[in-house]
C-alpha cells in the first residue's frame, strides 16, 4: 500500500505562483511513476504532469513552460506552478503507480486562480 497526501493548494491571483507537494508513505520503494492530475466539475480528470523512475517528465500542452514537476527520491513530489491562469482552477490530485500496476491517489487539493 502507498499513501499520498497533497498540500499547497489555495487561492492566487492570475499570474501568480503556487507549489504543490505530494508526500508518499508506505511501500514507496515500489513506485515507478508519479503524476499530477486535475479535475473540474463535470469534466474528466486530466494529466497535468508526470515523472517516472528514470526522471523523464511529461506535461500537458496547456501547462508547458509554466509548470515544473520534480521529486526527491520517491517520497516527495512537487509541482511548481507559475503564471497561473483562471483556467488552471481545479482540484489537483497526486497519483502513484507501483510495480504490478496498482494505482494510488491522494485526496486532492483545491487550486483557485482569480482573474
Amino acid at each position: 500500500q502507498v499513501q499520498l497526501v497533497e498540500s499547497g493548494g489555495g487561492l492566487v491571483q492570475s499570474g501568480g505562483s503556487l507549489r504543490l507537494s505530494c508526500s508518499a508513505s508506505g511501500r514507496v520503494f515500489s513506485i515507478y511513476f508519479m503524476g499530477w492530475y486535475r479535475q473540474t466539475p463535470g469534466k474528466e480528470r486530466e494529466l497535468v504532469a508526470s515523472i517516472n523512475l528514470g526522471g523523464t517528465t511529461n506535461y500537458a500542452d496547456s501547462v508547458k513552460g509554466r509548470f515544473t514537476i520534480s521529486n526527491i527520491a520517491k517520497d516527495t513530489m512537487y509541482l511548481q506552478m507559475n503564471d497561473l491562469k483562471p483556467e488552471d482552477t481545479a482540484v489537483y490530485y497526486c497519483k502513484a503507480v507501483e510495480y504490478g500496476a496498482n494505482e494510488y491517489w491522494g485526496q486532492g487539493t483545491q487550486v483557485t486562480v482569480s482573474s
